[in-house]
C-alpha cells in the first residue's frame, strides 16, 4: 500500500478594488494581476523553504504566550462560463501554553469541485504536545491523521484502465493516522550547535479505498541537528523514522542556509523519502531557494 501524506496549502483572501481604471490595471487582459499573483506564490514558497530550519524547539524550553493563541485562514475561488470550478482551502493553527506543557494543533482542509463533481476532499491534522521537565529532558505526544474523501472512488481515466477496480482502490490511501508517545532529550544545547532526539511507541492505522483497514504497533524515532559554522552559515539535518509491520518509512532533510549579504540569502536542501511499501522505495529531491532584496 502506498502511503501519501497530503498537506493542503492555504491561500490568502484576495481584495478586489472597485473602479474601471483599477479593473483594467489588474485584469487578466493586461497580465499584471496574474503576474503579481504568480510572483507572490513564488515568494511564499521560497520564504517557506528558507524558514524550514527555524525550529523554535531547537534550543531549551521555548517561551510562548500563556493561554490560547493561534491563527486561521480561508481561501475560496469559483468560476462559471466555459469552466465551472470551485476551490475552498481552510487552515488553522492553535497553541495552548500553560507552564511547562505546550500543545499545538494544526488543521488543513482542501476541497475542489469541477462541473459539480468533487475532485479533491483532503483533510490533514496534527497534534503535538510537549511537557518540558527541564532544558534538556521532555516528553511528547504526537498524533496525525490525513484523509482522502475520494479514495473510494475511481476517476474516468481510472475506470478505463485495464487494472481491476479492486486493485486500483487498494492502491489508494483513504485514511493514514498515527499517535505515539515517548521521551525526548537534548544531547547538545549550545548557541552554535544543538541536537535533540526523541523516540516513542504508538499505533498506526491505515485504510485503503476498499475500506480494508489495518491497525498495528508503530515505532517512531526523530533527530533534529543544527550546526552554525559562523553567523552567516548554518546547517540542519532532520530525520524521522516510522517502523511498523507493514513497512519502514524514513524521511531525511539536509539543508544549508547561507546569508551572503544583508540582502542576499540562499538555502540548498536535499530531501530523501524512503518507503519500504513502494515499488520504487526511495525518492530524492534537491531544492535551491534564493532570496534577494534591494
Amino acid at each position: 500500500m502506498t502511503n501519501t501524506l497530503r498537506l493542503a496549502s492555504v491561500s490568502a483572501l484576495a481584495l478586489l478594488l472597485g473602479g474601471t481604471a483599477a479593473f483594467a490595471q489588474v485584469g487578466t487582459i493586461t497580465g499584471t494581476r496574474a503576474l503579481d499573483d504568480r510572483i507572490e506564490d513564488i515568494e511564499d514558497d521560497v520564504q517557506e523553504d528558507m524558514e524550514l530550519s527555524n525550529d523554535n524547539l531547537r534550543f531549551g524550553n521555548p517561551e510562548y504566550r500563556p493561554g490560547l493563541s493561534g491563527s486561521a485562514s480561508l481561501g475560496y475561488s469559483g468560476t462559471d462560463g466555459n469552466n465551472e470550478d470551485q476551490n475552498l482551502t481552510i487552515g488553522a493553527r492553535l497553541r495552548h501554553a500553560q507552564g511547562q506543557f505546550i500543545q499545538n494543533i494544526g488543521v488543513a482542509l482542501d476541497y475542489q469541485e469541477t462541473d459539480s463533481d468533487a475532485t479533491k476532499e483532503d483533510v490533514f491534522a496534527v497534534y503535538d504536545g510537549n511537557y518540558f521537565f527541564d532544558d534538556r529532558f521532555y516528553a511528547f505526544v504526537l498524533g496525525r491523521i490525513s484523509t482522502d474523501g475520494l479514495a473510494d472512488e475511481l476517476s474516468d481515466s481510472e475506470l478505463a484502465d485495464t487494472t481491476s477496480d479492486t486493485e486500483q482502490l487498494a492502491g489508494k490511501t483513504q485514511t493514514d493516522a498515527f499517535i505515539g508517545v515517548g521521551p525526548g532529550y537534548r544531547v547538545i544545547n549550545r548557541a552554535d550547535m544543538a541536537w535533540r532526539v526523541q523516540a516513542g511507541v504508538g499505533v498506526s492505522y491505515l485504510k485503503d479505498g476498499n475500506d480494508d483497514s489495518e491497525t498495528e504497533v508503530g515505532y517512531l524515532a526523530s533527530s533534529r541537528f543544527f550546526w552554525a559554522f559562523n553567523e552567516n552559515v548554518f546547517m540542519t539535518n532532520d530525520t524521522d523514522i516510522l517502523k511498523s509491520d507493514t513497512a519502514l518509512r524514513v524521511n531525511n532533510d539536509l539543508g544549508v542556509n547561507v546569508k551572503m549579504t544583508d540582502a542576499f540569502s540562499t538555502r540548498v536542501s536535499y530531501l530523501t523519502d524512503y518507503n519500504e511499501a513502494r515499488d520504487i522505495r526511495t525518492d530524492n529531491k534537491l531544492g535551491v531557494s534564493l532570496v534577494y532584496g534591494f
